[in-house]
């Protein structure tokens, strides 16, 4: 796997805004939260995700280097939130009203479910499919599953199971 090197001065900037961030929290509910573990090795469309039990943020390191401060500012505290949130309330909806409340009252940051940077470097090959009413691209994963019979997927729309068209 290619590994993208991440510049230090980066890195410090994801780890300022952490603790920045975290620092809100602390001073928020008077409590000694620990300092997440960080990771790039997040993969594919996503900018990031937080593993609740393991108490670490994984970060897109491709989508990090193309969109810097604006990834950093948005990603950091979203993932935040969600450790905060399940720190603080146990298991709710990921982007429910109590990860809203986080990221605005206590992080300061504008709630945003998901990020609009361009992600046509990290995007997979996909495959052709198609239903009653439109064409649909699904992930390599997705059509493993289709080819394996383990899964099959249907049109939102109208309701129809897609068929590989390729």
């Amino acid at each position: 796997m290619n590994r993208v090197r991440i510049p230090i001065a980066l890195q410090q900037a994801v780890m300022r805004c952490l603790r920045d961030k975290l620092q809100l929290a602390r001073q928020h509910f008077a409590v000694e939260f620990p300092e997440p573990k960080i990771l790039y090795q997040q993969r594919g469309t996503s900018a990031g995700t937080a593993w609740l039990q393991a108490w670490e943020i994984r970060l897109n390191p491709v989508l990090l280097m193309e969109n810097q401060q604006p990834f950093i500012d948005e990603v950091v505290p979203h993932e935040l939130a969600h450790l905060l949130v399940f720190r603080q309330f146990g298991r709710v909806p990921p982007h429910g009203r109590e990860w809203r409340w986080m990221m605005e009252n206590v992080l300061q940051v504008p709630a945003s479910r998901t990020h609009q940077f361009e992600t046509r470097s990290v995007q997979s090959k996909t495959f052709p499919y198609r239903c009653d009413c439109q064409q649909h691209q699904l992930t390599l994963r997705r059509h493993n599953r289709v080819m394996r019979g383990e899964s099959e997927y249907r049109c939102r729309q109208c309701g129809e199971k897609l068929t590989f068209s390729g």
